[in-house]
């Protein structure tokens, strides 16, 4: 009878727990102490309820791998100020060439006006020299050409009716070749003259200085505060996973370390007014970086080869040229990235290395300089998963106007204890280096302080280009202009093609 009972017992996947010495069921014999037999015996108990799940002590550690941009505003230049509006400076590497807008005629004359463009007027002082690209200068005589020795000119003076400067050439044509001066030659429209040297002569100790004015824009700090409120009763439990502060102030920080790179990429700079218990205060919104760049190139989806070095050769040999630079990439643009064929370029190298910010990111060497690559789930967040923000992370600066720090109060009128992490500050972006590449295929120009550029890779010239867009080339495009070669920049302008000459104005 005892064995027919048990095995009625086992049938049914569960034995009943029989009395111990002490008239506790507690007792289940013939069983192996697992934990499904455990939690049987208590009642039917689920097993992942009766164990103490281990946690991910990583899920709540702060990751600068998911926050980039906090981690370089916090490797930036810091500098302390004592306002929330910081005037910040984006100070550009000097100009190196200046273009004509209209032709030079050739005359007899000695001296002539050389027309530029309005900004480009002030450039050439009295006593400058430039060097007029792509137009012979002559002998000794002034009566022969010398192919592929470019005319320099000198500057005399202004011209008060225009504001052009008015030069002479150094190495022109001549009437007579026993002239001491040289006549005017001919200077097509559109001749860049890259600024040289000055020229003194014997006795003099004076010239006009160069005019260096930088241009500031209005940055806003963003006061940005963490709170986190526990109860008595709470920390009073001994509880099944042991949430202590540390691991919920992790938690807390990893969000508000996130939200905030959110805010450092596409905030939008304002003020507002509000009213508070001790009277109205400003709150002031911070400029993202997304909006800080002076730079963007439209891209089509089709990356190769050709086009990632026309991109490198575009930051590596400008005007305002970075040591190193970062591309944050949406996870999209990282795919064809990676998709690109190097095999056929042995020029190229790519490793994986840890850069100067600590990161592992994919290192490509061109003989421009380094780029390097990573993915910023940040950009996946605000929804730019198709493009790249090239960041020079050397050139940034990290205005403070109140340091991060922690304060701890108790909650008036209640049973708890406030900790709140407060921090105010705000990242600017030095120079015209920094390149946002836009992939999300709209024509959404923001702001017209801004340079929107094609990577165009056709002898074609765009079938319906519209006004004022400008064209980098990738390769000669005859169609566009015979001098329109590769790695020189058009717009059209006033239904005709033109070099860009133009600069870059700075948004307030």
């Amino acid at each position: 009878m005892a064995t027919e009972q048990t095995v009625q017992q086992h049938v049914g996947g569960y034995q009943q727990p029989a009395a111990g010495t002490a008239g506790v069921q507690a007792q289940v014999g013939g069983q192996a102490a697992t934990v499904s037999a455990v939690a049987g015996a208590t009642g039917g108990v689920g097993a992942g309820n009766l164990i103490t799940p281990d946690i991910d002590q990583k899920l709540y550690k702060f990751k600068s791998d998911d926050t980039p941009m906090m981690q370089i505003m916090l490797h930036s230049k810091r500098v302390n100020v004592k306002s929330p509006v910081v005037r910040h400076y984006i100070i550009d590497e000097p100009k190196s060439f200046v273009t004509t807008k209209d032709k030079v005629v050739k005359s007899s004359d000695n001296q002539f006006i050389l027309p530029l463009l309005s900004q480009d007027q002030k450039l050439p002082r009295p006593y400058t020299t430039l060097l007029v690209k792509g137009v012979d200068g002559y002998d000794a005589t002034g009566q022969k050409p010398t192919p592929g020795k470019d005319l320099m000119i000198f500057i005399v003076g202004k011209d008060t009716t225009s504001g052009n400067p008015v030069a002479i050439a150094v190495n022109g044509p001549r009437a007579v070749s026993g002239d001491e001066s040289c006549t005017t030659p001919d200077i097509p429209a559109g001749t860049v003259c890259v600024l040289m040297a000055n020229a003194c002569y014997e006795t003099q100790k004076e010239v006009e200085p160069d005019l260096v004015v930088p241009q500031p824009i209005d940055l806003h700090l963003q006061k940005r505060i963490m709170n986190s409120v526990v109860s008595d009763y709470f920390d009073a439990q001994d509880k099944q996973i042991p949430f202590d502060h540390a691991i919920i102030a992790e938690a807390q920080i990893t969000n508000f370390k996130v939200k905030g790179n959110r805010t450092l990429y596409a905030g939008r700079k304002g003020k507002i007014s509000v009213d508070t218990k001790i009277g109205p205060q400003d709150v002031y919104f911070s400029e993202g970086v997304r909006y800080q760049v002076k730079k963007e190139i439209k891209d089509d989806g089709k990356w190769s080869f050709k086009k990632f070095i026309a991109l490198a050769k575009l930051i590596f040999t400008g005007e305002d040229v970075p040591k190193t630079i970062l591309g944050l990439c949406g996870k999209n643009f990282l795919e064809k990235i990676q998709t690109i064929d190097f095999s056929e370029h042995p020029e190229v190298r790519i490793e994986v290395k840890l850069n100067a910010l600590g990161w592992e990111v994919t290192r490509i060497h061109t003989v421009f300089g380094n780029l390097e690559f990573k993915h910023d789930p940040t950009l996946d967040r605000l929804r730019w998963s198709n493009s790249c923000f090239m960041i020079a992370y050397d050139r940034c600066v990290h205005y403070v106007y109140s340091a991060e720090h922690t304060d701890k109060d108790r909650v008036e009128g209640e049973e708890a204890t406030r900790n709140a992490t407060i921090v105010w500050d705000g990242l600017g972006l030095k120079g015209t280096c920094h390149v946002w590449i836009d992939g999300e295929g709209s024509d959404n120009n923001y702001g017209t302080d801004v340079l929107h550029m094609h990577l165009w890779n056709s002898d074609q010239a765009p079938a319906a280009p519209k006004e004022n867009s400008v064209y980098y080339l990738m390769v000669d495009c005859p169609a566009i202009n015979s001098k329109a070669v590769s790695g020189t920049v058009w717009t059209y302008k006033n239904s005709a093609w033109e070099p860009y000459t133009g600069e870059i104005p700075l948004g307030n």
